[in-house]
């Protein structure tokens, strides 16, 4: 007797196997789940299941569907090495891995984890007959694990948990990926500024130095400037305020010199005061130049140690009030500098106070270098030149106009009388006011470039600088004229930054391993900025000159060793915008110079170098 077969239910197609079956470009595997990205073997390969049909509903033909299609509820695979879950299921063994494989006790193992429910459906089933169903319920609980997956993903990891250490998103692997990010995308601080540091010239003081008329040898004219002589040095100040004196010397012919000299002191006096005095020492100096018709009458005109000592009164210490000239700066300290209540903690003076008694001193000695030429030898004229760029080389001048410094230059530089043979002493005297290659070069830039004198001193001052900044000083040869070009192509072809930075490192002790890294970045820079102010110092000695066709070829000898020895050996970087900077100057300077070989007209062998064969 036959035994009677069992029928099985059918169960209610769901839409996405529906769908799946329908829309499966391949009908004998569809739509495998994401996470079995290994390769079933053929008997056990998963395809869509196998409904029994019912007399109700014929079994339909299926539908030809074009093979570049997608199913409609088609989704993208989870990124698996972000899923710790993923990461575990991918080291278990290939038999345990894929949820797609057709093993009966697989199926089981993976059936003690359905719930209660569905666990006791499919215990209720016959293993073969039961098959399709089982794998319908795990088809659809491996599309519920892929949503809850997604979701897992977008929700923050926990680090509880005992297998945080293979976490890729952990809180630790996000701080050092930022601290690349930062580290490989950061823009580095040190920058070739745009002015100079300056030198400490002037220390800040309380209170002025006192100023004392010398009254000893003067004879008072009348009542009112015995009045004057007798009283004391407050109650002089009140004659100068409330213009006493103006009513007292002006348009006379008996104005005493200890009176100039005690005006000219006041000019480093506060505002207030110093105002009054610089007023009427202007207009006594311009009165006695209309009343020289008598021979004994002359302008006064303040000596190398007074003005020396008026800037001392402002604050100025000993290198400064001494210069010494190359070679002999000690750096000494005068023994009475203690007596004189300096105080480098003290409140600071406001730097606009010291720069409009500067400004007031400038003025009045142009006045007498432009009435009296003679006034000043030459080498009072050397040490007054070094004693004003000093002075204005002071940290708090930096930023203000130096408009009345540079005026008074041009007239002591025409006041020289042995102008060619002075020259070189007071370039090489120039040189070193300044240990800083950024001083020496706003000091460079004091010197207008509008008389001849002026531009022959930039000039050989320029190569100066460059000579001692590349330890070349000694080997420069004397100064000729018309020879500063073949000089800076000598010294150019120092300025490559590989050789720059083993100058410097020779002079720099070697720093320990732990700040290794720091002193290279420290050391790139400084030859960065370093060749900055050289460059510019070339680009000086270049535009000073007077190009004739002689020089045609030098000047582009100049332009071959600048794009072979500076342009060429920079590298930029994000890390490095010194680099940058340096490498933008070193372009516009050759563009510079390239338009000055267009307007210089050659000679004619660089055009026909065969012409005389």
């Amino acid at each position: 007797m036959a035994r009677p077969q069992k029928t099985v239910p059918a169960l209610p197609q769901r839409e996405g196997i529906q769908a799946a079956t329908v829309l499966s470009p391949n009908p004998k595997c569809v739509f495998r789940h994401p996470l079995h990205q290994g390769r079933c073997p053929p008997a056990q390969q998963l395809c869509s299941p196998t409904w029994a049909p019912t007399p109700e509903s014929p079994k339909k033909p299926k539908m030809q569907v074009a093979k570049d299609m997608f199913p409609t509820d088609w989704s993208p695979p989870p990124i698996e090495f972000l899923n710790p879950r993923a990461l575990q299921a991918s080291q278990e063994p290939p038999a345990q891995g894929y949820m797609g494989t057709a093993d009966p006790q697989g199926l089981k193992r993976l059936a003690r984890q359905l719930p209660k429910g569905l666990e006791q459906e499919s215990l209720d089933l016959d293993p073969k007959e039961g098959l399709a169903s089982l794998e319908e319920l795990l088809w659809n609980m491996a599309g519920s694990s892929q949503q809850a997956a997604a979701l897992e993903l977008a929700e923050p990891t926990s680090l509880t948990s005992g297998g945080s250490g293979s976490y890729v998103n952990s809180l630790d692997y996000l701080l050092q990926e930022k601290r690349m990010l930062v580290e490989r995308f950061s823009v580095s601080l040190q920058v070739i500024p745009s002015v100079h540091p300056g030198e400490t010239v002037f220390l800040p003081r309380r209170h002025p130095l006192p100023c004392i008329l010398d009254c000893s040898n003067l004879k008072p004219h009348s009542r009112l400037e015995e009045l004057f002589l007798s009283a004391s040095p407050s109650q002089q100040l009140s004659f100068l305020r409330s213009g006493l004196l103006s009513n007292l010397y002006l348009h006379t012919s008996h104005c005493p010199v200890p009176l100039l000299q005690w005006l000219f002191q006041l000019l480093t006096w506060p505002p207030e005061t110093s105002l009054g005095a610089f007023g009427l020492l202007w207009d006594l100096s311009v009165d006695r130049l209309f009343l020289q018709s008598d021979e004994d009458m002359h302008l006064w005109c303040p000596s190398l140690q007074e003005v020396t000592e008026a800037f001392y009164s402002l604050g100025a210490y000993s290198p400064s009030l001494y210069p010494l000239g190359p070679f002999q700066h000690s750096g000494r300290v005068l023994n009475s500098e203690a007596s004189l209540g300096w105080d480098g903690q003290r409140e600071a003076p406001q730097q606009v106070a010291l720069g409009i008694s500067l400004n007031y001193i400038y003025k009045f000695l142009t006045l007498c270098a432009f009435a009296r030429p003679g006034a000043y030898t030459d080498g009072n004229l050397l040490g007054l030149i070094e004693l004003l760029c000093r002075a204005g080389l002071d940290v708090g001048l930096r930023l203000l106009p130096k408009t009345d410094l540079q005026q008074l230059l041009l007239q002591l530089l025409e006041n020289i009388q042995e102008w060619p043979e002075k020259l070189p002493k007071l370039c090489r005297a120039l040189s070193w006011v300044s240990d800083h290659h950024h001083n020496l070069l706003a000091l460079v830039q004091f010197f207008l470039d509008v008389t001849t004198r002026s531009r022959q001193l930039r000039s050989q001052l320029s190569l100066e600088v460059i000579a001692r900044m590349l330890g070349q000083q000694e080997s420069l040869p004397p100064w000729q004229e018309n020879t500063q070009l073949s000089l800076l192509s000598r010294l150019l072809s120092l300025m490559r930054p590989s050789s720059l930075g083993q100058y410097l490192s020779s002079e720099l002790s070697p720093p320990c391993q732990e700040q290794q890294p720091k002193a290279s970045t420290d050391l790139d820079h400084k030859v960065c900025y370093l060749c900055h102010s050289l460059l510019i110092l070339a680009g000086v000695v270049v535009s000073c000159q007077d190009l004739t066709p002689d020089q045609w070829g030098e000047l582009q000898l100049l332009c071959m060793q600048l794009d072979r020895h500076i342009s060429t050996h920079i590298r930029e970087s994000p890390q490095a915008m010194h680099r940058t900077k340096l490498k933008d100057l070193a372009a516009q300077t050759y563009i510079r110079w390239q338009e000055l070989l267009a307007h210089c007209q050659p000679q004619a062998q660089y055009f026909s170098p065969w012409k005389d064969i």
